[in-house]
């Protein structure tokens, strides 16, 4: 077959030449258009595809730089509220406190007005006993001065009507039992 494929080139005129190696021109020719290529592709195309991996670079590095930045951003906001909660909660520890305070000064005001009212009210009345006791005094000395005149107008016999005398035997009378009287009633 390989001999039929030359016998056919041979008529043909065309001087048989190894396949392997090809002809000058073909290796020129192929040298001209990878030279245009490689040119076009230099001067148009990687310039462009090297601005397209610099814009991705640096929107990843940006990206990057951004979200480190939140996350710093985040972390400092993180530990602010950290410090006002810690704050709030020391505020409030010292409010309940004062609350405390206050509401203990506040019942001790109290107790002491209480005490006060009623050392008064005691006061008052032992006062009023006082008077009362002394209202029964004399009206029971001047109950006990009537009894004891008629009682010594029946045993003298004689009426003791004037009262300035039964006044005065009366007053005498009750002086005379006075401390002895009144320590007697006093059990």
């Amino acid at each position: 077959m390989i001999t039929e494929v030359l016998t056919v080139a041979a008529e043909a005129g065309e001087t048989t030449h190894n396949p392997i190696i090809p002809l000058w021109q073909e290796v020129v020719l192929g040298l001209i258009a990878f030279s245009i290529l490689c040119f076009v592709l230099m001067k148009f195309v990687f310039p462009m595809m090297e601005k397209t991996f610099a814009a991705r670079v640096d929107a990843i590095e940006g990206g990057i730089k951004r979200a480190e930045a939140a996350q710093a951003e985040a972390n400092q906001l993180l530990e602010q509220y950290k410090a006002q909660l810690a704050e709030a909660r020391t505020e409030a520890a010292r409010i309940r406190d004062e609350a405390r305070a206050d509401a203990e000064g506040i019942r001790q005001d109290i107790l002491a007005k209480a005490r006060e009212e009623s050392d008064r009210i005691i006061a008052a009345g032992g006062e009023q006993l006082a008077v009362q006791r002394e209202s029964i005094v004399r009206e029971l000395r001047s109950e006990v001065g009537s009894l004891a005149v008629d009682l010594a107008s029946k045993i003298v016999g004689e009426s003791l009507a004037d009262e300035a005398r039964s006044r005065g035997t009366v007053e005498r009378f009750i002086n005379e039992l006075g401390p002895a009287g009144s320590a007697g009633g006093r059990r």
